[in-house]
């Protein structure tokens, strides 16, 4: 287990939040249940139907006896939620009766669970889309105070790495956003700098990179990272940011010390802050693959509270690993 984890695991511990795992009939989600019990990082909230419940757990040979275990279908809380339901959302053209029957779906049961305080986070995405997560959270949560974007992020360890904090990175945005314009750039990057020191503890050091490096190409695509760069610096003036740059002057100290003189983040990089998802998402790949790095993610970030999308390809240690994310977000 790298430090990372660990660090991330003891913070857990210490929060000791609740984390509701809607996809509750499945038996990845069972085993991961018992594990975060068992291991002290949160208490687990399983939302779904008893009976598929217990058929998932003799499959899987788990004990979430210590779990508390809701079905929508049976609990009081479902008349409850859905009158809370109906109010933010009748607006949007929702009928009473059409909130009694979305609040019944094990991830909006849960979300609604994290809104009343019943819960502090909600992990899901094993068995749905991305979609799936993302929408009962956007419709319920809504973004934190001065938030208006949900973005996302991976937690990337590399092996033997003497650049960023010994090979520990935060990029983003690699799994949501698909073409951030310059003011979603850089709320992005405020909002990662903040994941840095509140999840990792590391002081951020935010690179807003491009195939340009100050000014060396012109470009609309170069224009866009120079205007978020400003706008961040603006909005987050106690947060070293700086772009853009290009990946080796971020990385690099000599590289950094010669395109771009005097940057408090050239060559110092621990941040790495992409101009679009096409970019991001390609380059955590590779990072995996060719640098045999661990990567965490995405995990969302901008949310009210925290609600994390898994991959449909995900084991239970996976589960694991994202529910304590999550406990961790839910502290800030």
């Amino acid at each position: 287990m790298p430090n990372v984890m660990e660090t991330i695991y003891a913070k857990a511990r210490a929060a000791n939040k609740r984390i509701v795992l809607p996809e509750a009939d499945d038996v990845r989600t069972v085993a991961a249940a018992q594990k975060i019990v068992e291991r002290g990082l949160a208490q687990v909230v399983l939302v779904g139907d008893e009976d598929k419940i217990a058929a998932a757990c003799k499959t899987a040979g788990a004990d979430v006896s210590s779990c508390r275990i809701v079905d929508p279908a049976k609990s009081p809380l479902r008349e409850q939620y859905a009158k809370s339901f109906y109010e933010l959302r009748k607006s949007k053209g929702i009928t009473e009766q059409q909130a009694r029957q979305i609040v019944a779906d094990p991830l909006y049961f849960g979300c609604m669970m994290v809104y009343s305080d019943e819960a502090d986070g909600q992990v899901s995405g094993a068995t749905h889309s991305t979609a799936d997560t993302v929408r009962p959270a956007l419709q319920i949560l809504k973004t934190a105070p001065g938030c208006k974007l949900v973005s996302s992020f991976f937690v990337m360890i590399v092996p033997d790495c003497p650049y960023g904090e010994n090979g520990v990175f935060i990029y983003a945005d690699c799994g949501l956003v698909i073409n951030p314009n310059a003011e979603e750039l850089a709320e992005i990057a405020i909002q990662s700098a903040k994941t840095m020191k509140t999840l990792l503890g590391f002081e951020p050091r935010v690179a807003m990179l491009c195939f340009s490096t100050k000014g060396s190409a012109s470009d609309p695509i170069a224009d866009k990272v120079i205007e978020a760069t400003r706008i961040a610096k603006e909005r987050a003036p106690d947060v070293l940011i700086d772009g853009e740059l290009q990946g080796d002057a971020a990385l690099v100290d000599w590289i950094g010390r010669k395109k771009a003189p005097g940057s408090p983040v050239a060559g110092r990089a621990n941040v790495l802050i992409f101009p679009d998802l096409n970019a991001g998402n390609i380059c955590y790949k590779l990072t995996e693959r060719l640098a045999k790095a661990e990567a965490y993610g995405p995990v969302l970030q901008g949310l009210r509270k925290p609600v994390n999308d898994l991959s449909r390809g995900c084991d239970a240690e996976d589960i694991v690993n994202v529910a304590a994310i999550t406990a961790v977000q839910a502290t800030t």
